[in-house]
């Protein structure tokens, strides 16, 4: 009984700390972050569009109702042109600096500086500058990006007040700010591949660009797929970018903007938590799969 006892006793201080360390951070999750979506969710299946009601249970049918809302669909619809953009512009723009770094130019750590630095500004501060540069004012009153344009004659943008790709322009800020960090993972994953790999397909006969499509792209995938998580569910939930630049207007409407105006202006805490609970499933098509492929990996190695 001794020995048991003492056995139990050594593998308690083997994990009993651990988890007194982890415990706090375990809890503060449990409340504010999983407490918080099921309270959300709760709130989305209730007729409280009001402040003041108590509000009834009627399971989904504000996730239905909400469809038939026009803005609703504007801001689905910005939402996805200002993901595809930014996702792609931040994968192409993060690579192709990667790669320029990989090949060992002069004054490496300089320009990864450089290019990193952006990620340390907050989207409100980079939105307030990049409204300046994407003013829409043209001719005698062109400031930022359209004054330089005009000076060496290109065409002058509307830029996010265009109707038809004002969340593409809106996009260019958030390429901007995050190629940088696109890049530092690329950049980890190409000085990540042995050079063996490279120098035996090159025996083999292939070119340079043999190499990057047969060897190093395909090696790659798994950083190509973490930066598309990332950079997917950023964008799913973009606010503060938004509204730093243009505010609340319906030309660059996104879902998260929406549920501000409906809880703060419109005084409508169901419709909110709907659109909130939409947000929170898109992104989660995101990141569950990521989750449940990378804890495949982790059994399979």
């Amino acid at each position: 009984m001794a020995r048991k006892g003492g056995s139990a006793l050594r593998r308690a201080r083997a994990w009993l700390p651990g988890l007194l360390l982890v415990t706090p951070s375990i809890i503060a999750i449990g409340v504010f972050v999983y407490g918080m979506l099921g309270w959300n969710f709760s709130l989305a299946m209730t007729d409280k569009h009001d402040e003041v009601s108590e509000g009834n249970f009627v399971g989904l049918q504000n996730f239905v109702d909400i469809w038939d809302e026009p803005r609703w669909h504007l801001s689905v619809n910005h939402a996805i042109l200002f993901t595809v953009v930014f996702v792609l512009g931040a994968l192409v723009l993060g690579w192709f600096l990667a790669f320029l770094m990989e090949k060992g130019i002069r004054g490496e750590g300089t320009f990864r500086a450089i290019y990193l630095f952006p990620m340390a500004i907050s989207f409100v501060a980079t939105g307030i500058v990049w409204r300046w540069l994407m003013n829409s004012g043209q001719d005698e009153r062109a400031v930022g990006l359209n004054r330089l344009f005009d000076v060496v004659g290109l065409p002058q943008w509307a830029w996010f007040r265009d109707q038809d790709w004002g969340m593409a322009a809106m996009a260019i800020p958030a390429v901007w700010q995050m190629s940088g960090y696109v890049m530092a993972l690329f950049l980890a994953g190409f000085r990540g591949i042995p050079e063996e790999l490279r120098e035996a397909a090159r025996v083999d006969g292939c070119t340079e660009w043999g190499v990057y499509r047969h060897v190093v792209l395909p090696l790659l995938r798994p950083v190509t797929l973490s930066a598309l998580i990332i950079l997917g569910h950023i964008s799913l939930k973009t606010f503060d970018l938004v509204m730093a630049v243009s505010g609340k207007q319906i030309i660059t409407d996104v879902p998260a903007v929406f549920m501000w105006v409906a809880v703060f202006d419109f005084h409508d805490p169901a419709k909110g938590a709907t659109i909130a609970s939409y947000i929170v499933l898109s992104v989660a098509v995101f990141v569950i799969p990521y989750l449940i492929w990378s804890v495949r990996k982790e059994r399979r190695s």
